[in-house]
């Protein structure tokens, strides 16, 4: 295929990925940034069973701006989702944890996207499912910005 066609085909299938996405409602009850902040705190305390992030961490992550991630964590405090401690050694750094008693509401929503993506594996075949896996990985490891 000729690249100039694979490009405009990708970001045709951008556009296809990111429209599916935003109709299937797997951010019910969350706002769109709530649950990917969920997500990469909820990823950390399956890791720790603490769930202790670095906002920093999350900003790198998300490649959102820090005062749009410092609102999103704010909204997630006052829901009692997370709460927050500055660090021991050094206060400029700020960490958050999961709520243990809040994780139901995340992990409701949570269950709702995992079924989405069972719904795509299903679709498109493991090893095409694992192949994109690998892609975005190394997009984001290449710290491109999509």
């Amino acid at each position: 295929m000729e690249r100039g066609v694979l490009e405009e085909n990708m970001l045709g299938a951008w556009i296809g990925a990111r429209g599916m996405l935003k109709d299937s409602k797997i951010t019910k009850n969350l706002t769109y940034n709530e649950a990917v902040v969920m997500k990469i705190v909820y990823d950390q305390y399956r890791q720790d069973g603490v769930g202790r992030t670095a906002v920093g961490t999350i900003v790198r992550r998300t490649n959102m701006l820090k005062s749009l991630v410092n609102r999103t964590i704010n909204a997630l405090c006052q829901r009692g989702c997370l709460r927050r401690e500055r660090g021991e050694e050094d206060g400029r750094n700020l960490f958050v944890y999961p709520v243990e008693e809040r994780l139901g509401e995340f992990l409701s929503v949570h269950q709702q996207s995992l079924t989405l993506a069972r719904r795509i594996v299903d679709v498109v075949g493991e090893a095409d499912a694992a192949a994109f896996v690998r892609m975005v990985e190394k997009l984001e490891q290449a710290g491109l910005e999509i």
